[in-house]
């Protein structure tokens, strides 16, 4: 999936969020998908936060 077919989704389902529960509950939504990015990110091992927390690697 392109990142701009995913953005579109994205943009799509938040704004059927605010349109139905309101505005924060939307954001809500879009502050948890981006902790869940955050996440799926660190495991996956596209993001090292070691270099975040000042651990260096050996």
């Amino acid at each position: 999936m392109s990142t701009i077919r995913f953005g579109t989704i994205v943009g799509l389902v938040l704004g059927s969020i605010w349109v139905f529960a309101g505005f924060l509950s939307a954001l809500l939504v879009a502050v948890l998908a981006a902790i869940g990015a955050v996440i799926a990110a660190v495991v996956t091992g596209r993001l090292d936060l070691a270099e975040y927390m000042g651990h260096q690697h050996d």
